[in-house]
């Protein structure tokens, strides 16, 4: 009996083992069932997060490219654009200038024959290329301001040569001739002429009240001469910074039919007894009306198709009493660019000092009151001193 109980205890207990045995074997096949299908998609997310990572990251660098290359491509098309712009404002400005040049052939052929002649006897030489012409209106008894402007702003001997080879900036003093042919008077500038070598002498009879006359004349003369970009008319009471006016002039060299100075509009005066009186007030419409725009007299440029339009014109182009006032009226009707430069009528000091220390030195200083500067014999070596830009800035001006 107790052989038969030992012998059902050990199949109990090897039963017990065959149990656990089995719960280890299929905890060992749960865990490796586990370690295969739980283990293998966290890895295969992984990739999957790694592949959706770099594609965005793919994705913006394309958005980038594609941004740059539109900001590069909007950059290329604005530039291909100011291009056009500027090239075609060129070859507005080579049509308007060879239709004037047409314009005056046939014009000097007309007068030849009719059995007249051209405006100058020059016109049948090579004209001198330059950059300005700038004519110094002057008078027969302003001999000392010519030597104001000589000691001062105006360029001698040598340098005035050099300035017109190197820089093409020409500059001559304007005058006619006295109303008595070969009179002291025209002695006296002939001879001064010869001192100096800086004058353009006219076939104009001088007088204030021809000043409009003169100024056709002027234009006329020297587009014969030289064939220059523009041309400039100044008196000789007006202190000029000759590279600042040729670095304002070269920004507006590209467009046609150009117009620079001062613009105003100043009442047309009715009564005889003022200074600026306009005898043909009625011209301009009911008592007490404004002029039409046009750069004040003291200092004003042109380009040269204008002036050669000045130049064919010539003799049907109608002289009002103010010069500045007649030069604006033979440009309506025309396309013209009227270009108002302030730096060209500074204030003598301390206004035009104040804007040289700011970095704006100005073209042309003189003062309103005087139509030029007050008492300017006196007076234009202080304003050179103070607003004068260096004697080297006319040779470093790009143009």
């Amino acid at each position: 009996m107790m052989k038969g109980k030992g012998g059902a205890v050990d199949r109990r207990s090897s039963a017990r083992w065959r149990m656990l045995l089995l719960c280890a074997f299929c905890f060992g096949l749960g865990m490796l069932f586990t370690d295969r299908f739980w283990t293998a998609p966290d890895t295969s997310n992984h990739i999957m997060s790694q592949r959706r990572r770099q594609d965005r990251e793919l994705q913006l660098i394309s958005e980038d490219c594609n941004t740059k290359r539109k900001h590069g491509e909007d950059k290329d098309i604005m530039g291909e654009v100011t291009k056009t712009h500027e090239a075609i404002q060129l070859l507005d400005k080579s049509i308007s200038t060879l239709q004037m040049e047409l314009a005056a052939k046939r014009s000097t052929l007309e007068l030849l024959r009719a059995g007249g002649s051209p405006v100058t006897s020059e016109t049948s030489q090579p004209k001198k290329k330059a950059f300005v012409v700038i004519g110094v209106n002057t008078a027969f008894s302003s001999r000392k301001r010519r030597d104001s402007v000589r000691e001062t702003w105006m360029p001698q001997g040598a340098k005035l040569q050099q300035l017109e080879d190197q820089k093409g900036i020409v500059i001559r003093f304007t005058i006619g001739h006295s109303a008595t042919s070969n009179s002291i008077l025209d002695k006296a500038i002939d001879s001064e002429d010869a001192q100096h070598r800086d004058f353009l002498r006219l076939d104009h009879v001088e007088g204030y009240h021809e000043l409009s006359a003169k100024t056709k004349i002027f234009f006329s003369t020297a587009v014969g001469i030289w064939d220059a970009d523009f041309y400039v008319k100044v008196d000789d009471d007006v202190h000029v910074n000759l590279g600042m006016l040729a670095t304002t002039l070269a920004r507006h060299k590209s467009k046609p039919r150009t117009y620079i100075g001062c613009m105003k509009s100043g009442p047309v005066l009715a009564d005889k007894n003022v200074k600026y009186h306009e005898p043909e007030y009625w011209k301009f419409g009911e008592e007490g009306n404004k002029y039409f725009r046009h750069a004040t007299g003291q200092i004003y440029a042109i380009s040269k198709d204008l002036a050669t339009y000045i130049s064919i014109n010539q003799p049907i182009l109608h002289k009002f009493a103010n010069e500045d006032v007649s030069l604006g009226s033979w440009f309506i009707g025309l396309e013209v660019n009227h270009i108002d430069e302030r730096n060209m009528c500074c204030g003598t000091p301390p206004d035009c000092e104040w804007k040289g220390q700011a970095g704006n030195v100005c073209v042309a200083s003189f003062d309103w009151s005087c139509s030029g500067i007050c008492k300017s014999v006196e007076r234009i070596k202080e304003v050179h001193a103070r607003c004068g830009e260096g004697d080297s800035a006319v040779w470093s001006a790009l143009i």
